[in-house]
């Protein structure tokens, strides 16, 4: 598998990661039908050039590198997320799903100004979904009212809205959220602080989120992106000598898992944005998969039956 190099007029962020081009096999074996429901395509710049406004530039990261990682893994269908290094240009995003051969769909980036035949061949190409980002430091905020345009549009077509925040940042957020009509996917669990108690007040927030509101669904992925111990386990949280991945985040993601079985999607998040202290192996992120899905049952839910059901209900 061959690493992506940025191309053409562009030149990466310093001090960006690269994606890990050399993924072990994973131990735990996927249950058909698996599918990675978070993972991106970059570029290439070449082809499909980054956004004039975006935050970052990185590496090349292309649909035929993410299909090959698919295969290897043992995934049978992605989930392609729209990447805010592409801005409101989808074509990177469109390529990629026309290339899947019915085995991936797509969540877009849109502007208010989004036309229904733009939305339509954005439907045809696979797009399920658009995506709201409110991560302050990779994009501008945009108001509330021009995302209530985007909602109106997409709603007839059965899309769903992703949202990504910040824990601290739900409080403020809480009530838009709560009163967006569509489902509403959170990525990665609205990147909890996994320093402090599970079963406390930030937390216990987005909990009574998703209790309150039975439309909201949330990705339990990127430990690598939320853990502040890594991906090695300190040898006292080794029971009988097997070891324990992200072993912090587990707690968060196994009571989300545990607590809404039938609203979780896990993902990779290939190829592993604006990481600044390693780059994951995605074999090794697919066994983390056991430690918070503990039964076949929430496994096959999670990784099956859940992303058919929200993707390929049609």
């Amino acid at each position: 598998m061959p690493h992506g190099d940025t191309t053409g007029p562009f030149t990466k962020t310093e001090g960006w990661l690269d994606w890990y081009d050399g993924p072990s096999a994973p131990a735990f074996t996927l249950p058909e039908g698996a599918v990675d429901a978070h993972c991106h395509v970059f570029g290439p710049g070449a082809q499909f050039p980054y956004a004039p406004e975006r935050k970052y530039t990185p590496c090349d990261a292309s649909a035929e590198q993410l299909f090959a990682l698919r295969d290897h893994l043992g995934f049978e269908r992605n989930i392609i997320v729209q990447a805010t290094c592409h801005g409101a240009d989808n074509s990177a995003l469109v390529d990629a799903l026309n290339r899947s051969e019915g085995r991936a769909r797509g969540v877009a980036t849109v502007r208010r100004d989004v036309t229904d035949e733009q939305l339509k061949a954005l439907h045809e190409a696979g797009v399920r979904g658009v995506r709201f980002n409110f991560v302050k430091r990779l994009v501008d905020r945009i108001p509330t009212d021009s995302l209530d345009e985007i909602v109106a549009k997409i709603a007839p077509l059965g899309w769903h809205v992703v949202i990504y925040f910040e824990a601290a940042d739900l409080p403020e957020l809480y009530d838009f959220f709560s009163s967006i009509p569509t489902d509403v996917v959170v990525d990665h669990m609205g990147r909890p602080d996994v320093t402090k108690d599970p079963n406390g007040p930030e937390f216990g927030l987005f909990l009574r989120f998703l209790r309150e509101n039975p439309n909201v669904w949330t990705k339990v992925s990127c430990p690598e992106r939320l853990s502040v111990t890594g991906p090695r386990a300190l040898p006292e949280e080794i029971p009988n000598g097997e070891h324990i991945m992200y072993s912090d985040v587990v707690p968060f993601a196994r009571r989300v898992v545990e607590e809404f079985p039938d609203r979780v999607l896990w993902g990779t998040d290939w190829p592993h944005p604006n990481l600044k202290d390693h780059m994951p192996d995605d074999g090794l992120l697919v066994d983390y998969i056991p430690q918070i899905a503990t039964t076949a049952e929430r496994q096959r839910k999670l990784l099956v039956d859940n992303p058919r059901r929200l993707y390929w209900n049609d």
